[in-house]
């Protein structure tokens, strides 16, 4: 604690100077005024980044201020108000500058502390100033080592949406072991819920709890249009693969990702439903004891086909989703899916009939599974852990049946890459606190039935728990 006091009253000190009036023509100035400063909408003051150097530096020391190495960028003012550090300099102290040689603009410096070996100093509080003034945290974090760039200069500028966006995504995505090192390093320095719920997934808890919530949205004219493009790409056309990749041109250039998104969403919801009732009505023992063998099987046929029909147009769905980015609602509907997964199971065992009627379904299902898996491992899709932990506990016990097959059989379709699968739940399962892990792993030892060399992933699944399990408990001292 009295660590984390001490470097906010060092940064606090000397984080930035402000001045009424144009920064000095310095050696300094010359070389930033030799390529052209970086500028933003509506920019009405200039920020001055310099590299402080470390207090060991004696020879940077000895330099002076005016021959470090500094970037000026022009900047917004009313963007700057979003990061609390700049709000509360800005108010306090900021008078307008006289116009003058630098064209009337203010003047603030920030130093940034000089990092040992880097070819690119300024990037992180560069990126940082960009999303003060643009929120555009979707475009600029695409991965783990992204998010902790930029987390450390929104915990220095108080950057409060950058903060949690970053803990979001980095909550969500597996780490490589030097990201797991840098978050451990970093947590200390998060808001207290934001890094419980980083620190969950490598350290055991001390105790846990959780809660969700959701809501709903409304209609438009262009989501009538959206949706009647998918009905057309999806029923009846006579040339279905074509219409589907219009359609799906359509929806990737259309610009409302969220009108796209409701679409989609209701069109998911529509297709899982008719599949649901389709496999509830195979599985019901009411069904089988209602009708007579022959119409049975007839009826049956005609469900486990119709079946594979929308699991296709799912299929499709969920391709659209991902590439859009909007499947987390989707998901999170399969992750609850433990019904359909049991009857599921009940067609697996009945061989002879899924065989004979319908061999592509399997595989179709599997593929859904594992492209939603694929999309939430690779952070296309954000979901919480409570969904990401559900997805692999209602859809592993199909990934084992499956596994069981002698020989998956195909139908217009590759057969399902169970190790792929297998991997891709490994992963998920690495994004989870400690206990939900160890459930889940332990559900994962059929895995092992090939030959111990056949299961590098699963060795290496353990390990990393194992790693992750001895470490001290959250609030043990060091």
């Amino acid at each position: 604690m009295s660590l984390r006091k001490r470097q906010r009253s060092v940064s606090s000190s000397r984080l930035s100077t402000l001045s009424s009036s144009p920064a000095p023509h310095t050696a300094a100035a010359a070389a930033s005024a030799s390529s052209p400063p970086l500028s933003f909408p509506n920019a009405d003051l200039v920020l001055r980044l310099h590299l402080d150097p470390c207090p060991d530096d004696d020879a940077d020391l000895d330099a002076g201020e005016d021959h470090r190495p500094s970037l000026d960028l022009h900047v917004s003012s009313a963007s700057l108000l979003r990061s609390r550090y700049f709000a509360a300099l800005l108010s306090d102290r900021w008078s307008p500058a006289p116009t003058s040689a630098a064209g009337g603009h203010g003047h603030l410096s920030l130093a940034v502390a000089a990092p040992r070996s880097a070819s690119h100093p300024f990037h992180a509080h560069v990126e940082v100033v960009r999303l003060l003034h643009t929120l555009d945290f979707a475009g600029a974090i695409h991965s783990p080592a992204d998010a902790l760039d930029i987390l450390p200069v929104a915990l220095q500028l108080l950057f409060d949406a950058c903060v949690e966006a970053c803990t979001r995504f980095l909550e969500a995505v597996p780490w490589s072991p030097d990201e797991e090192a840098r978050v451990l390093e970093i947590a200390p320095l998060l808001p207290a819920d934001e890094a419980a719920d980083l620190l969950a997934r490598i350290t055991p808890p001390p105790a846990a709890s959780a809660s969700a919530a959701g809501g709903e949205a409304a209609r438009s004219p262009s989501e009538a249009m959206l949706h009647g493009l998918i009905h057309s790409a999806i029923h009846g056309h006579p040339v279905p693969a074509a219409t589907k990749a219009f359609v799906a041109m359509l929806l990737k250039d259309y610009p409302s990702r969220d009108c796209v998104q409701k679409v989609l969403d209701e069109a998911f919801l529509s297709r899982l439903e008719t599949v649901k009732e389709l496999m509830g009505k195979y599985a019901s023992p009411d069904f089988r004891v209602a009708v007579d063998s022959d119409e049975r099987d007839a009826i049956q046929r005609l469900n486990l086909q119709s079946a594979v029909l929308n699991v296709r147009h799912l299929l499709w769905l969920i391709e659209r989703m991902v590439e859009m980015r909007v499947a987390g609602n989707a998901v999170k509907l399969w992750s609850e899916q433990a019904a359909l997964t049991a009857d599921l199971q009940k067609l697996l065992n009945d061989v002879d009939m899924w065989k004979n009627i319908t061999p592509g379904l399997p595989v179709l299902v599997t593929r859904c599974t594992l492209r939603f898996a694929n999309s939430v491992v690779n952070g296309e899709t954000i979901v919480p852990r409570q969904v990401r932990t559900k997805l692999v506990r209602s859809w592993l016990p199909v990934l084992n049946v499956c596994r069981n097959m002698v020989q998956p059989m195909q139908c217009g379709y590759k057969s399902p890459n169970c190790q792929e699968l297998e991997e891709t739940f490994l992963q998920i399962i690495s994004t989870l606190p400690v206990p939900d892990a160890q459930e889940l792993l332990q559900q994962c030892l059929r895995f092992s039935t090939r030959n111990v060399d056949d299961c590098p992933h699963l060795i290496a699944a353990f390990k990393t728990w194992f790693r992750r399990a001895g470490r001290a408990p959250q609030g043990a001292e060091n």
